[in-house]
């Protein structure tokens, strides 16, 4: 499968993600419910990470690769607690797509950081990504 399909299945499973979220923390503080779910992530993570790969690999890893994988488990982290509080004060419908405006986000900071070209469609995309997303948000 190339990246499309897996982008599809992120996608879906981040719809999923929304919805079992909200119910999960109806009833619990929306940081132990962030707990409870990335310790499920870590074992599903290491799991299929040391069937593909033997833990040796680890030594491999440079420190500069290490620290980045660092700094963006620790931005997901944070991502995870914010979304949680904001589906326990919100309705899922209207929290998952000011969250979407993440894919604005990396347009800019990919341009910025990484030299990615903003090309015209790229603009349009992100243009209606932040329209809907304020659109849904105000609804």
């Amino acid at each position: 499968m190339n990246w499309i399909y897996w982008s599809l299945l992120s996608a879906l499973f981040a719809a999923a993600t929304a919805i079992l979220a909200k119910l999960g923390v109806a009833n619990i503080n929306s940081n132990l419910a962030t707990a409870v779910r990335t310790s499920v992530v870590f074992f599903l993570a290491w799991g299929i990470a040391l069937a593909e790969v033997p833990v040796s690999a680890l030594s491999g890893v440079s420190r500069r690769t290490f620290m980045f994988l660092v700094l963006s488990g620790l931005a997901t982290g944070l991502s995870w607690v914010c979304y949680f509080r904001a589906l326990q004060l919100g309705e899922a419908s209207r929290v998952a797509p000011v969250d979407k405006l993440s894919v604005v986000f990396v347009i800019i900071f990919a341009s910025m950081f990484l030299g990615e070209k903003i090309t015209l469609a790229t603009l349009a995309g992100g243009v209606l990504i932040a329209a809907g997303a304020v659109i849904l948000a105000l609804n």
